[in-house]
């Protein structure tokens, strides 16, 4: 299953670590991705694949909820078909 990942909050030390290695521990694979710095705010968009199916996406949500609440950021994942059909014209 395919996911988008969006991640907004002040520009900080260690916010790609931090969320990629939540991705890396719990199998999560980064197809795709692309962050930018708009003056001190941090933006990042990845695409992702749960190649494994020992983690749910819910149990993937729950670390990134920690990570959100620690480093004061803005995180939201959504599975790859809702987030297209959401945002096709």
């Amino acid at each position: 299953m395919k996911a988008v990942v969006t991640v907004i909050g002040k520009d900080q030390k260690g916010i790609i670590a931090k969320v990629s290695n939540i991705l890396y521990e719990n199998d999560v694979n980064i197809l795709d991705i692309s962050q930018t710095i708009m003056q001190d705010m941090f933006t990042m968009i990845m695409l992702v694949d749960f190649e494994s199916e020992t983690v749910t996406l819910k149990q993937v949500v729950d670390k990134l909820e920690e990570a959100e609440k620690e480093i004061g950021l803005s995180i939201h994942v959504q599975r790859e078909e809702i987030f297209t059909s959401m945002h096709r014209i």
